[in-house]
């Protein structure tokens, strides 16, 4: 066994193109370091419906150059099956780690291909990218990025031609293509043939920004903006300008590119602590309301003033104030988001007799929807120009929330008054989510598998009416790996995270209120629910 570890990693190093990860694994070879080489060796970073993420370092278990090679080559294959050979492939790439490296890569495999590749001027947020595949006619779109995950990952992102990403079964096709590929010396790398684009993409963008917005709706709302270390604040920075909007305040700390996101613990919005210096300014500027993006912009979110302090809403309250401003302005069309979402959203079509769809988790999926006109996922994610970019936005999320907070603002309302407004007409729509990071992958599938084997018939106290295993889909919905129970008056999901180790359980309690002095009550009794349902959850599923 040793000695096939040694020999499986010396012949990964003889094609390694990176001197970085060459002098790694060379060291780690050297030192016969065996429980190291088992981890990067115990399989290959699968290419899913996330295309690649993952760690970087060498290996085929790690991100790194060889392993993108490989990818690309293995999207080439697919997309020359499909008949584009000569197809136009637009590239995309954040500011991490090995970013820069990983596009060029991908630029020069394409090119040996055969197919056309053109690059992004430099790194830019993923919506551009995914912007572009479409208003380029590309046959797909790579974007390089690991969005919001610790500052040792890397990712690889993919998009058709629609410029929505991947869904099966076109994941499994280009991932044989990928394991077919015997060598990196069989695929061919030309050092240049490839376009490296001008500003004009990212302009075509910015122009698109402004259709999101009401022709003279006001413009007043005041912000604190915080790009989290990533690539945001250049571009959103721009289209505020078009827009007539005041000039965010800048986090300063955080407003630069920075792979090693010296600031946080994990560059995610949502993640406790993440947004400390950003309501430290709040403090100091008093703005209507604080907006952060994630590293790669695809994601947008919103804290307003609660009290004497700032608080979170969270992406469920973000996607509701999005959808009900848009049905103040006459939207048409469909509104649609995932199973882990509000109901709420729901409720609020419903009302407007606007059609509503819900899909799997994923804007792979929500992007997909026919007649689409806006899609929104509770970790943060909101598409609200879908003609021009088919997938989550954080830029163009962030202008739309900001002239609703100024449409509120001329009427001495805030954005929490929307939200009453809503509870009382919808019901108290209440979430939260159980998330539970592991070290061992085990704990996950154990975790599901007890609650397979032995399914909760209650949970605080509410009966469970309906219980569904997913993995055998629905009438609506393809299989997935997940399990919802339906209550008297809530909703549960349980699923693996598709991009990180973590199990998920979202929660939903809907709290009906006559009227607004009835609210507190509410708030109470939901919060009372929640706190329940993840108690007996957590003892249901062992974790």
């Amino acid at each position: 066994m040793h000695d096939d570890l040694i020999a499986e990693a010396s012949a990964w190093l003889a094609e390694d193109p990176d001197p970085e990860t060459r002098d790694e694994l060379a060291k780690l070879i050297e030192a016969g370091d065996v429980t190291e080489l088992s981890a990067r060796f115990s399989g290959t970073l699968q290419f899913g419906t996330a295309g690649l993420r993952g760690e970087l370092g060498a290996g085929p278990m790690r991100m790194n150059r060889s392993v993108v090679i490989r990818a690309a080559a293995g999207l080439a294959a697919y997309l020359k099956n499909q008949g584009q050979s000569g197809g136009l492939v637009v590239i995309g790439y954040d500011a991490r780690h090995k970013s820069a490296d990983f596009a060029r890569d991908t630029a020069a495999v394409m090119t040996g291909a055969g197919l056309r590749a053109a690059v992004l001027p430099r790194p830019l947020p993923t919506p551009v990218l995914a912007f572009a595949t479409r208003h380029l006619g590309a046959v797909a779109g790579v974007e390089v990025t690991a969005s919001h995950n610790p500052p040792r990952d890397n990712g690889y992102k993919v998009y058709l031609g629609d410029g929505s990403q991947i869904v099966p079964p076109a994941d499994a096709e280009i991932a044989a293509e990928i394991d077919a590929i015997a060598s990196l010396n069989d695929v061919p790398r030309p050092d240049s043939g490839w376009e490296t684009l001008d500003d004009s993409v990212l302009d075509a963008y910015l122009a698109r920004t402004d259709a999101v917005l009401a022709a003279g709706s006001p413009r007043t709302a005041r912000t604190v903006y915080t790009a989290m270390h990533g690539v945001g604040k250049d571009v959103l920075l721009a289209a505020f300008a078009r827009a007539g909007f005041p000039e965010p305040v800048l986090v300063a700390e955080q407003a630069d590119p920075d792979p090693d996101f010296p600031t946080v613990a994990f560059p995610n919005p949502e993640e406790p602590g993440a947004m400390d210096l950003a309501f430290a300014q709040a403090r100091a500027t008093d703005p209507d309301l604080v907006i952060a993006n994630d590293p790669d912009a695809d994601r947008c979110a919103v804290a307003v003033r609660a009290g004497s302090d700032w608080r979170m809403l969270r992406g469920d309250e973000v996607g509701a104030l999005l959808a009900a401003h848009l049905v103040c302005r006459g939207a048409t069309g469909t509104f649609a988001e995932s199973i882990v979402s509000s109901s709420l959203l729901g409720r609020i079509a419903e009302k407007a007799g606007l059609p509503y769809e819900e899909t799997l988790t994923g804007f792979k999926w929500i992007a997909r929807v026919d007649g689409l006109r806006y899609g929104y996922e509770e970790a943060l994610g909101y598409c609200v120009d879908p003609e021009g970019v088919r997938d989550k936005d954080g830029i163009t999320a962030a202008l739309l929330i900001t002239e609703l907070a100024s449409v509120l603002k001329e009427q001495g309302r805030s954005l929490l008054d929307l939200l009453d407004d809503l509870a009382v007409e919808h019901g108290l729509h209440a979430t939260d989510q159980l998330s539970v990071r592991v070290q061992d992958l085990s704990v996950i599938s154990d975790a599901m598998r007890r609650l397979r084997e032995q399914p909760p018939t209650e949970l605080a106290g509410l009966a469970i009416t309906r219980a569904e295993d997913l993995t055998r889909g629905t009438d609506k919905l393809p299989p997935t790996d997940g399990l919802r129970y339906t209550l008297d008056g809530a909703r549960v999901i349980v699923r693996p995270s598709g991009t990180e180790p973590k199990l998920k359980c979202y929660l939903e309690v809907v709290v009906p209120v006559a009227a607004h002095a009835g609210l507190p009550a509410a708030h109470t009794r939901a919060a009372d629910l929640l706190a329940a349902i993840k108690r007996d959850l957590s003892a249901a599923a062992g974790i």
